[in-house]
């Protein structure tokens, strides 16, 4: 295997004999002889190589680019890797420039290893670039998916994970002696929700009587968050293809064995399924009589224009496994994050469950239904997804041809990154924003609060073209898993504990430590299922 030590050389090499060409990759002339604008400020690149040494020096890489941006004081910075420049953007006012006002240029994705895997060869929405597949999974997501109309139909599914939700906490609570490992039941909880709107189930094989995940399920989610630690991870072989499949930073071979891993369990569902409703290319005449009980039905039976499947067998697989990574990701981080803070500050804690307790009560479990009154557990997610983001940045997002932005030349083909943490705790917008004030979501004199943030002060579901489609399931999910957990239990710090270390992990923004919390049942014992 070809090391590192060597490509480096290799680019050493080039570089001697390419130096006089340095100059042309940052000057553009106008044709009357004035400078025409000029890149966002950056680290002097090596020719052909750009800054791709310092990025593989100094991992983890956003940590890298966020201390440059802060050197030079800049909220919009170019750093080049290859020949591909990538612009990360601190500021709301120029992220909102990129997103609205010149959102049809930047509504693109660029291609990479893990995309490509991720996405079956890019055949979803997400990952995919701008383009004719991406259109038409794009209709079908907002047509058949996420249309408020399936949301209501589907309600009853997501209640019945909220409701194993408290009854796994309570059976955790009586044969732990309270004591919670928070992040599984988070990450369990995102899980069992996106699987039984998918496949109707929340276990893949066995049951457990308690409520909790098997092996199966735990390894299932597992391996979907290493796909997103590897997605945008800064692979070498992201700006240099010619690299695939050399392994040099050892992604491949992760994100490899990541998606066998989920498909391996997908696939058997999912089979079974499209051979139950289609026979040889035709309608199964027995099974059409049937209504879709899922989202997979409903992907598998959509027909088009000439009553032929909609979607190929390649194209359900792998917009499925796309809608699991998209949606199991930050309702979990952002309520394990939000729980620590609020048992640090029993204040907060107290506060939220007494809006429980004045809007629900205590004889019944908080729904649905209740959460346009639940403003202070929305203003505790807001403020947990302003603080700690699930990702460093948002998902790339590609520029289709050269662009002016905030005074700067955008090149075509420019990575653009809007960066949740720089966005979330810019102190030019955010007092004191290291602190978990769920308060200062309370804007104008309003009670009103939503976990949306359009004017991109923090990123919760982004926006423009390629902003979330599914706002309305990752705002009802997050809620309801805060809610249940508040309202059903009381939270404090293990015995012997006197605080909730909140340290961030030094490679990824989790807590370096899985939360580990004491609960106490706090309602009639007949509530909990």
């Amino acid at each position: 295997m070809i090391s590192v030590n060597s490509i480096l050389l290799l680019f050493i090499v080039l570089i001697l004999f390419l130096t006089h060409m340095t100059k042309l990759m940052f000057r553009r002339i106008h044709k009357n002889g004035r400078l025409a604008p000029q890149l966002p400020p950056g680290p002097a690149p090596w020719p052909i190589v750009g800054c791709v040494p310092e990025m593989l020096s100094q991992k983890p890489t956003y940590r890298w680019i966020h201390h440059l941006m802060k050197e030079m004081d800049t909220d919009i910075a170019c750093i080049r890797l290859g020949n591909v420049h990538l612009i990360p953007v601190t500021c709301p006012e120029i992220a909102r420039e990129f997103l609205k006002k010149h959102d049809a240029t930047f509504s693109s994705r660029p291609t990479s290893m893990a995309a490509q895997m991720c996405s079956g060869g890019y055949l979803t929405t997400i990952l995919t670039p701008y383009g004719g597949q991406w259109m038409k999974m794009r209709r079908v997501l907002v047509s058949e998916i996420i249309c408020p109309a399936r949301h209501c139909w589907l309600k009853d599914k997501r209640t019945e994970e909220a409701d194993n939700l408290v009854k796994y906490i309570y059976n955790q609570s009586k044969s732990s002696s309270g004591i919670i490992n928070v992040r599984t039941t988070t990450r369990q909880y995102a899980g069992n929700v996106i699987r039984k709107l998918m496949f109707s189930t929340r276990y893949f094989r066995e049951e457990r009587t308690d409520g909790g995940p098997t092996i199966a399920e735990e390894e299932h989610v597992e391996a979907i968050f290493t796909i997103l630690r590897y997605l945008h991870a800064f692979c070498i072989s992201d700006y240099f293809p010619w690299l695939i499949g050399l392994g040099l930073d050892g992604h491949e071979k992760f994100v490899k064995e990541a998606v066998s891993t989920v498909n391996n369990y997908h696939d058997p569902i999912m089979d079974a399924r499209i051979g139950k409703w289609r026979s040889f290319g035709n309608w199964n005449e027995e099974s059409t009589s049937n209504d879709p009980q899922d989202l997979l039905d409903v992907l598998v039976t959509l027909k088009d224009s000439e009553g032929k499947p909609l979607l190929t067998p390649e194209e359900i697989k792998a917009q499925i496994t796309e809608i699991m990574f998209a949606t199991v990701d930050n309702p979990s981080n952002a309520i394990e994050w939000a729980m620590a803070e609020m048992i640090n500050q029993p204040e907060i804690l107290k506060t939220a469950m007494d809006e429980l307790d004045r809007v629900v009560g205590k004889e019944r479990l908080v729904q649905e239904c209740d959460i346009p009154h639940l403003n202070y557990i929305k203003a505790c997610i807001r403020e947990a997804f302003r603080l700690h983001p699930i990702a460093p940045f948002n998902p790339p997002h590609m520029a289709m041809s050269d662009a002016i932005v905030a005074g700067y030349f955008i090149p075509k083909g420019s990575h653009v990154l809007l960066s949740r943490l720089g966005l979330g705790r810019n102190p030019k917008v955010w007092n004191k924003p290291l602190e978990f004030r769920p308060e200062r979501h309370f804007t104008n004199g309003s009670t009103e609060v939503h976990l949306t943030e359009p004017d991109l002060r923090f990123i919760s579901f982004s926006t423009g073209r390629r902003g979330c489609v599914a706002p309305m399931l990752g705002t009802a999910m997050t809620i309801m898993l805060l809610a249940r957990m508040v309202q059903g239990f009381n939270w404090m710090a293990p015995p012997n504990v006197t605080s909730i270390n909140l340290d961030e992990s030094f490679d990824d923004l989790f807590l370096a430590n899985p939360l580990v919390a004491h609960a106490e049942p706090r309602l009639p014992l007949h509530l909990y299922p």
